[in-house]
């Protein structure tokens, strides 16, 4: 059998919020700051939507990508990683960790 390759926080992150199609405010290097949802992205560029429109943006231009709802990244020990998103009426929800869990909290 195959040994599946690790993913990296960025994947998990990035395929996370695109999938639950969540608004993220993405800063660019130069200060600009762009809204919408990543419909896609690969190792160069993400895929923005807003209002219809679709714009490319290249991840070196990216300073910080960040999504309207906090996300929380857990990674077990065994290697696998996910993520939840929480919503407003799950913020007053505190994120426990299982025993076997490591839990990077980075809500905003």
């Amino acid at each position: 059998m195959a040994k599946t390759p690790p993913q990296n926080v960025q994947d998990v992150f990035l395929g996370h919020v695109r999938r639950g199609k969540a608004p993220v405010t993405i800063f660019l290097v130069n200060g600009v700051k762009l809204q919408g949802v990543i419909s896609w992205f690969d190792d160069s560029v993400i895929l923005l939507r807003r209002d219809g429109h679709t714009q490319l943006v290249y991840k070196h231009a990216i300073s910080t990508v960040m999504p309207l709802a906090p996300v929380n990244i857990v990674e077990t020990t065994s290697g696998k990683a996910g993520v939840t998103v929480e919503t407003k009426a799950d913020q007053h929800h505190i994120l426990h960790a299982e025993s076997d869990e490591t839990l990077v909290d980075d809500t905003y």
